[in-house]
């Protein structure tokens, strides 16, 4: 069974693998953090992760994310793609929402989080 913490807004679950290939993270909160759950389902270290996202909550979306590592020198490129099914529902999203606007700064921030970590 999975380790499980919550807070007032967003309850979390770990399960699975303790690390790599195969863990687990569940998230459930309110309308605006919404439900989903990560996988890991490709991890080799230290040059590419590859996750299974799921959005549960507020719109379904079932999606990859992988990032890739290349080293040269003292310095380290990490890039990010996502990619997965469009629906004609989130087609019709992109046509009045920017994604980049939505989520953005999500990962801004946490590209910041991981620059700041490696940097220790």
């Amino acid at each position: 069974m999975g380790k499980s913490r919550s807070s007032a807004a967003v309850k979390r679950t770990y399960s699975g693998a303790a690390s790599g290939k195969g863990a687990i993270y569940e998230w459930s909160g309110n309308n605006e953090i919404g439900q989903g759950r990560i996988e890991i389902i490709e991890s080799l270290p230290p040059t590419k992760l590859v996750l299974k996202i799921d959005f549960i909550k507020p719109i379904e979306a079932h999606n990859t994310i992988e990032f890739t590592l290349v080293t040269q020198g003292d310095s380290t490129t990490l890039t990010q793609a996502m990619y997965g099914p469009s629906s004609f529902v989130h087609k019709l999203m992109g046509v009045f929402f920017s994604m980049d606007n939505m989520i953005g700064q999500k990962y801004e921030e946490g590209f910041a989080s991981l620059k700041t970590l490696t940097e220790k």
